[in-house]
């Protein structure tokens, strides 16, 4: 009998312990629904000085343009001859604005995007280019899937690499505000930093059993990860190595997450199968979007240009655009 009820207890404890880790309901949905005319996966969105005007990078050459904050988008067509053309980098500097794609293309414009320009790239590029941040007039710094870095001051004539060692096929590099890069491994057994001034990357190994998905910075230049099996992890500082406790938003739940990005004190999470998670107290409770479950795309972009302006990139020219007026004000009720 005595075994039996320990059996009991056991059983209870562990269905409490699951109940308390699903996220409670979001009170409302700040994000509105739009469906573009594609059926391309989405990688990366930037505005011009003008928040109003913006650009929308995908693969199979998707380029769209919006000139009213992102209710609505235009798709527009480069001629790039026959190649097969993945879009995975936009960035602007005011009116001057940069592209990057695989396998090599780099466009380039000054006049917010009337006309764009193909700068040309060498061959013998170390992997292809992965992303490219605008910085300043005819300033921009490109980085390749295998971690080369490169940085023009002249409007994309010439180039000058800032490493001199590659750091291997990475699964995503992402840049901080101060020029520091963190790049996941590609089968995600380990991570690689890169400070400006370093001649090589420096390999960190992943403090779990768990492979790592994603990686990048915050505005304070802490790094986040997210790992299999929908785990989070911040660090306390700009260490690259001060990790805090695992956070695990739903533990009921085997879908993973794909993406991180904050908006003021809020941190969003974005993943498979319209998943879509908020904390607002650096990841001790956490809310669901539920209204967008149903979304039929995974979610694997998030991105704030500034306050009132977000985006989630998905599939088959899903797109999520974030609405202030809707912003919830309380933020949850019971699951």
């Amino acid at each position: 009998m005595n075994k039996l009820k320990q059996f009991i207890v056991v059983i209870t404890v562990g269905l409490f312990c699951v109940s308390c880790a699903v996220a409670s309901n979001l009170s409302s949905n700040p994000w509105d629904v739009i469906t573009l005319d594609t059926d391309a996966t989405f990688a990366d969105v930037a505005f011009t000085d003008d928040s109003n005007h913006g650009w929308l990078v995908g693969t199979k050459a998707s380029l769209f343009e919006t000139v009213d904050g992102g209710d609505t988008w235009q798709e527009k067509i480069i001629e790039l001859g026959d190649e097969k053309i993945t879009f995975n980098g936009v960035s602007f500097y005011g009116e001057e604005g940069w592209i990057s794609g695989e396998p090599f293309i780099l466009l380039h414009t000054v006049d917010g995007g009337k006309n764009w320009e193909r700068i040309p790239l060498s061959d013998q590029l170390p992997g292809v280019p992965y992303g490219v941040t605008a910085l300043a007039p005819n300033t921009a710094e490109m980085i390749t899937n295998l971690g080369a870095i490169y940085k023009t001051s002249d409007g994309g004539k010439n180039w000058k690499a800032l490493v001199e060692g590659a750091v291997g096929v990475a699964r995503n590099v992402s840049r901080s505000p101060s020029g520091k890069y963190v790049a996941v491994s590609a089968r995600g057994n380990f991570y690689s930093t890169w400070i400006p001034g370093d001649t090589e990357w420096t390999p960190h190994l992943r403090n779990s059993s768990r492979r790592l998905q994603n990686m990048g910075f915050f505005d304070d230049e802490r790094l986040w990860l997210i790992a299999r099996g929908g785990r989070i992890q911040l660090t306390s500082s700009a260490d690259f190595e001060d990790w805090e406790d695992v956070i695990t938003p739903e533990y009921s739940t085997s879908w993973g997450f794909l993406d991180l990005a904050t908006r003021e004190n809020e941190i969003w999470v974005a993943g498979g199968s319209g998943n879509l998670l908020v904390t607002n107290d650096s990841g001790e409770t956490w809310f669901k979007d539920r209204e967008v479950e149903d979304v039929p795309s995974n979610l694997y972009r998030v991105v704030f240009p500034n306050a009132d302006q977000g985006f989630v990139l998905g599939q088959q020219g899903i797109l999520l655009k974030y609405n202030p007026d809707k912003a919830p004000m309380d933020f949850g009720e019971e699951a």
